[in-house]
């Protein structure tokens, strides 16, 4: 794969009071569906995966991601695993409006461009993290390439094909809406939307006046256009690595997300509904979704002696967990515990956690 361009940039701000802002590289590679851009953070840690992200219609990878990752205490986590913050074609910063009648890539396609950036980088394996039709692609890729993804986080996933309703819904709302309404409604609940808070504001602005708006629309009808993943759980159709689903407790995706967790594998899937977060988990509640990716990690053997604080002092946590006894029968427990008892239990498979502060 040539590479087209590489430049080197900072982070816009130290993450931390008196730290040094580190460098990171962004490159673009060609794949068989065109170019697409990834910035890389750190160096490649012996044994262990990147972090590779992937992030959602009407964001980059800095909007959609730099407030989890420039949390305090995700420190810990991003010093010990190089990251790789994909965008998808078209949605980096400065990227040129595509001529008119580009053929943009359908969600398989961009699925199937993050060989060829593991290929350039000469990484085997990676953790990936995903927020709506990121988590999409990502799971995609997981289904064709399971060797190569030790563990998945799907934030707000729907794996579903738009049925016939929802694409008379969608043509309807399209009548009346203008496509950076649709993408907010996609974004943010619709008490997030009713609030009209701060971070509501901020990111109104960001699609409205998005100097690609014609890129993203592409993006937006791709993900609209998305196949069925057909998960079923039992069968060969499945995520085969350890994931963790997380949604909003008023997300509009808190439906499919549940429905995701159905047909998953109860043994190897957690499902994380986070209270209080709106429709992205990721940037109102860095905090418990960093604490809860700790225990993900713990989970699959990474950082075993990483502190817990943020979750351990919640007020209310509940846990149900589900393992299968044999082929017919299942079993169900719910442990809970108040924020004298300590931390929760890291690596339970099939588990449930219901998490407000």
């Amino acid at each position: 794969m040539a590479e087209l361009q590489e430049v080197q940039i900072t982070e816009e701000k130290p993450l931390l009071p008196g730290q040094v802002p580190k460098a990171a590289k962004t490159h673009s590679v060609e794949t068989p569906y065109g170019s697409v851009t990834f910035t890389v953070y750190g160096t490649p840690k012996p044994k262990r995966p990147a972090i590779l992200t992937y992030h959602d219609v009407g964001l980059n990878y800095k909007t959609c991601f730099q407030p989890l990752f420039q949390f305090g205490d995700m420190q810990e986590i991003i010093q010990n695993f190089v990251r790789v913050h994909v965008d998808a074609p078209g949605m980096e910063e400065g990227a040129p409006v595509f001529p008119l009648g580009y053929q943009y890539p359908s969600l398989d396609q961009l699925a199937d461009m993050i060989p060829c950036i593991l290929q350039y980088l000469n990484f085997s394996t990676i953790i990936g993290i995903g927020v709506g039709a990121g988590a999409y692609v990502l799971s995609r890729y997981a289904l064709n390439h399971p060797d190569t993804v030790e563990g998945l986080v799907l934030i707000n996933i729907d794996p579903n094909a738009k049925g016939w309703m929802d694409w008379a819904a969608h043509k309807l709302t399209g009548l009346t809406s203008s496509i950076p309404e649709m993408i907010l409604g996609h974004l943010f609940s619709q008490e997030d939307l009713s609030g009209n808070s701060e971070l509501v504001q901020k990111y109104r602005n960001i699609v409205t006046h998005a100097p690609n708006l014609e890129n993203i629309e592409l993006y937006w009808n791709s993900y609209n256009n998305r196949r069925d993943l057909n998960f079923e759980r039992g069968s060969d159709i499945t995520l085969k690595c350890p994931v963790m689903l997380v949604v909003g407790d008023q997300a509009p995706h808190e439906d499919a997300v549940v429905e995701c967790n159905s047909k998953l594998d109860p043994t190897q899937t957690s499902f994380l509904k986070m209270a209080d977060s709106g429709g992205q988990p990721q940037l109102t509640q860095p905090g418990k979704l960093t604490e809860a990716f700790k225990y993900f990690l713990q989970g699959m053997g990474y950082m075993a002696s990483s502190c817990m604080t943020r979750l351990s002092r919640s007020r209310t946590a509940s846990l149900t967990s589900a393992a299968s006894t044999d082929g017919n029968r299942s079993r169900s427990r719910t442990l809970s515990q108040s924020s004298e008892s300590g931390t929760l239990p890291s690596g339970l498979p099939g588990h449930t956690m219901e998490v407000s502060c």
